[in-house]
Formats: C-alpha cells, sequence, structure tokens
C-alpha cells in the first residue's frame, strides 16, 4: 500500500518555504499530493491554474516524479479521503503558527474519525518568517521578491503588480 501525504494550501504564491517543505516530504513518503485550495470565499492574486503552473514550474524534476498537483475546494478531509492520503503535512514557522495548527489537526481528526495524521515539518531558519501575505505585501510596494520565491515565480509576480497599476 502506498503511504500518500497531502500538503495542502492557497499557494498565491508558492514561497521558497512551501518549496523546502514539499522537497522534504518527497523523501519521507511514496507519494506526496500538492492540494492547491479554491476557497470561492478568499480573493487570490492568481488563478487556480497560474498557481499550478508556477508550483510545477518551481519543483526539480525529480521532486515532480513523487507529487501530483491537484486543485480542490471543500473540506480538506474528503479530498484526502478521495486520494487515499493518510497523512496531512502541515509547516511550522514559528510557536504562533502551532497553536492555529493544532487547532486544525484535531478538529480534521474529528472530522476525519482518527483516521487522517497530522505532520508537522518546521521551517528552516532562512523562511521562518516567510509567508504569502508578506511576498505580496513587500510586491505591492515594488520590492524584490526574489530571495523569497523561486525564480520562475518573480515574473508572475511582477506582471500581476504590473497589471494591478493599470
Amino acid at each position: 500500500m502506498e503511504n500518500i501525504a497531502v500538503y495542502a494550501g492557497s499557494f498565491d504564491p508558492i514561497s521558497n518555504g512551501h518549496v523546502n517543505i514539499i522537497e522534504r516530504s518527497v523523501k519521507l513518503f511514496d507519494k506526496v499530493i500538492v492540494g492547491v485550495l479554491e476557497n470561492g470565499s478568499k480573493s487570490y492574486w492568481f488563478s487556480k491554474q497560474d498557481r499550478i503552473e508556477m508550483i510545477r514550474a518551481s519543483l526539480a524534476p525529480d521532486i515532480l516524479e513523487q507529487v501530483e498537483i491537484v486543485a480542490f475546494d471543500g473540506l480538506l478531509v474528503d479530498f484526502m479521503h478521495m486520494h487515499h492520503a493518510t497523512v496531512l503535512i502541515r509547516g511550522l514557522r514559528a510557536v504562533s503558527d502551532y497553536e492555529y495548527e493544532m487547532q486544525m489537526h484535531l478538529t480534521n481528526q474529528t472530522l476525519a474519525h482518527k483516521e487522517i495524521e497530522t505532520v508537522f515539518l518546521p521551517s528552516v531558519r532562512e523562511n521562518l518568517y516567510l509567508s504569502s501575505s508578506l511576498i505580496k505585501e513587500i510586491a505591492r510596494f515594488n520590492g524584490d521578491v526574489s530571495e523569497f520565491v523561486p525564480s520562475c515565480v518573480v515574473e508572475y509576480i511582477k506582471k500581476w503588480v504590473a497589471n494591478s497599476e493599470k
């Protein structure tokens, strides 16, 4: 039986921190499904398709061999059941993340009748402070985000900022 894990998020945009979590996850599981959340009540900078393309372009070919990138909406536990995944991967940046992530873990455990485990992977030092919200804030003011996102994502961000200023 394949050991399948899900790493879910909006990835709006994908950051170096996200890439690091994915790269480390494929070493632990047979298959990692990157679930790209599409929540109708949220406003995203990038379309679902753009976010999927950015993720794909951000990952090395050997990593992509173990990764499936799938957009979803609805409950995460339903998405995981549909893909026969039993492990949820969550990145932890700081102590402040822990409280929220623990709440989500306990809620998912209840919804999934304890059939899902959560694995917390701490961020590497370089990404402890990094979030997609912070990256977008820097970009809004024409700051350089190249140290925070894969190089292929920089162009998406520049294009979005240029179009938003029109």
